[in-house]
């Protein structure tokens, strides 16, 4: 079986408290914004081109958040959302599809399909991060309280 190539971030810099999320995306350009962006948030993330393996990946690491792009070479966000939201270990990890298809069928068919919400190419960084803080579901808010704090101080 071919195993995709995966970057996961270092490990030393973070703790084990940060979101763990999976970015599935077949640009490299598109995942090392997304890379960036979740840098930024300050989470662990693995970063894979091909969705070949993404189903065992989460799995195994049980992410988050997978962010999954729609148009991949092997299989599809479509056909993966569908494994991930049928198996027992995967069902309830929250999925964002980040893709290309931006008309409002597209959406609905995307969200149909099991994604938990939807963004479409290109995107804000600003608009990105909105909405992975909101599926994160506060596990990003202690440390976005503690920058606020120290803001105002």
């Amino acid at each position: 079986m071919y195993l995709a190539h995966s970057l996961i971030s270092d490990s030393k810099q973070h703790h084990s408290q940060q979101p763990l999320i999976l970015a599935v995306e077949d640009n490299d350009d598109n995942l090392l914004l997304i890379s960036y962006a979740l840098e930024s948030l300050g989470c662990q993330f693995i970063c894979q081109s091909d969705s070949s393996s993404t189903f065992l990946v989460a799995k195994e690491y049980q992410p988050d958040l997978i962010m999954l792009d729609i148009l991949l070479p092997s299989l599809s966000g479509i056909e993966v959302v569908r494994y991930l939201k049928e198996d027992s270990l995967t069902c309830k990890i929250p999925v964002l599809a980040v893709t290309a298809l931006a008309t409002r069928e597209d959406r609905e068919r995307i969200l149909k399909a099991g994604f938990d919400d939807y963004i479409s190419k290109p995107f804000l960084i600003e608009d990105l991060e909105t909405v992975v803080r909101r599926l994160l579901r506060g596990k990003l808010e202690p440390c976005f309280n503690d920058e606020r704090l120290e803001a105002r101080e």
